[in-house]
């Protein structure tokens, strides 16, 4: 009886465990691109398509920085920012942030007069 128990107790904690991973896995993904090809170019896109436009809530942020010459950093409203990546790194991050209401924009710091892209969270 006491294995039993022990064994229930132990498929329910896993069932657990996988549904908060599912859960977690299930974001939109946001694919951030900055440098391709050394370029003066910065990215965040959604379903393949620039991001203008997007519903308030937790994005699953893929960066891919591709240039030792650029970095990837985002404000947002009331002050907050986040740097995803530093100028010397090339490759890419992942980060999960939860998206309220306001105006957002992604840029290059060293560049950011010309490598910027603004977009709205409703």
């Amino acid at each position: 009886m006491v294995r039993l128990t022990a064994l229930v107790l132990a498929l329910a904690a896993s069932a657990f465990m996988l549904a908060a991973s599912a859960s977690a896995a299930s974001h939109p993904k946001l694919v951030g691109v900055v440098g391709k090809n050394n370029a003066y170019m910065i990215t965040l896109s959604s379903k393949g398509k620039i991001a203008k436009t997007l519903k308030a809530g937790t994005y699953t942020f893929v960066i891919h920085d591709d240039s030792a010459i650029h970095n990837y950093e985002l404000d947002g409203p009331h002050g907050k920012s986040w740097t995803f990546t530093s100028v010397a790194f090339v490759g890419t991050k992942t980060r999960t942030l939860k998206l309220t209401k306001g105006t957002y924009k992604a840029y290059c710091a060293p560049h950011e007069s010309v490598m910027f892209q603004h977009f709205t969270v409703r």
